[in-house]
């Protein structure tokens, strides 16, 4: 129960952080994009949408080679008892 508590705590307080860091982001951007550079704008949205993809490809890969695997299992499992 204690461990519990610890994590939540933790997860608690790294929300403020992850507050501030959205707002030094969007006030980098406004201050860049109003000074003519959008170049940066368009880079930090890339690398959102990286960040967003990278835990959907990797469970998308984690999912197709549990399905080939289990696949592979059951049809091993048949031959074995047609074999019998």
């Amino acid at each position: 129960m204690k461990k519990v508590l610890f994590i939540l705590s933790i997860l608690i307080l790294a929300i403020t952080h992850v507050e501030a860091q959205c707002a030094m982001c969007r006030s980098t951007l406004e201050n860049n994009f109003s000074n003519g550079n959008p170049g940066i704008a368009s880079g930090i949205n890339t690398g959102i949408l990286y960040l967003l993809s990278m835990p959907y490809l990797a469970a998308a890969v984690i999912g197709y080679l549990w399905y080939k695997t289990s696949k592979n299992a059951r049809k091993k499992l048949s031959d074995s008892v047609i074999a019998r």
